[in-house]
């Protein structure tokens, strides 16, 4: 696969990406949900740390993510520049794209957001407001698709939780994230695939 195609497939993801958390990020308030069929809703939130909103503590500790998060993206990139010019089979590369290209949307967020949205707390946000809510490097990441495809108050036979609400499947995420979850699934499915050993 060449790397003009693998190209093509991060500028698709990124443009889908980007244009889904500018529409949701100026159409809704911060908390506000739409139910779409159910089981899946569009329920926007704003991440500030790591999957699953887990967060690097201390007053530093978004600048060391975002670093990080820098650093990451230029070795996966490499990564794909090495597979490609290796010939590597196609569902390695496919695989590689994806995971480059959600790594890439979410920095988008982390890097820039803050420095052209004003803050969503009850108004929905200004694109390239006069009074960002952040710092370059120090923006929250976008989330919206929620997919609650259980969520009820369990059996009370069911030990330990019975009786408890619970919900699957609990974490909102974006397009970002769902190319990398892909990315990775593609790698664990096919790995064999994508990882021949050498005859």
């Amino acid at each position: 696969m060449s790397l003009k195609k693998a190209s093509f497939i991060i500028i698709i993801i990124l443009l889908i990406d980007q244009i889904s958390k500018i529409y949701i990020k100026t159409n809704f308030m911060l908390g506000e949900e739409v139910d779409v069929l159910g089981w899946f809703r569009i329920l926007f939130i704003e991440n500030e740390g790591m999957a699953w909103g887990a967060k690097i503590p201390g007053q530093h500790g978004k600048l060391i993510l975002t670093l990080f998060r820098l650093v990451a993206i230029v070795g996966i990139g490499y990564w794909l520049w090495d597979s490609v010019r290796k010939k590597s089979p196609k569902i390695l590369i496919v695989s590689i794209a994806l995971i480059f290209a959600g790594a890439v949307g979410n920095i988008i967020d982390s890097v820039f957001y803050g420095i052209i949205f004003n803050d969503s707390i009850g108004q929905t946000a200004t694109l390239f407001a006069e009074e960002p809510y952040g710092e370059f490097l120090k923006g929250k990441v976008v989330d919206m698709l929620y997919f609650p495809m259980y969520n009820d108050i369990l059996p009370e036979w069911i030990p330990i939780w019975g009786g408890e609400r619970f919900v699957f499947f609990e974490p909102v995420f974006n397009v970002a994230d769902t190319a990398i979850s892909t990315g990775f699934g593609l790698l664990v499915v096919f790995n064999k695939r994508a990882f021949p050993k050498n005859k």
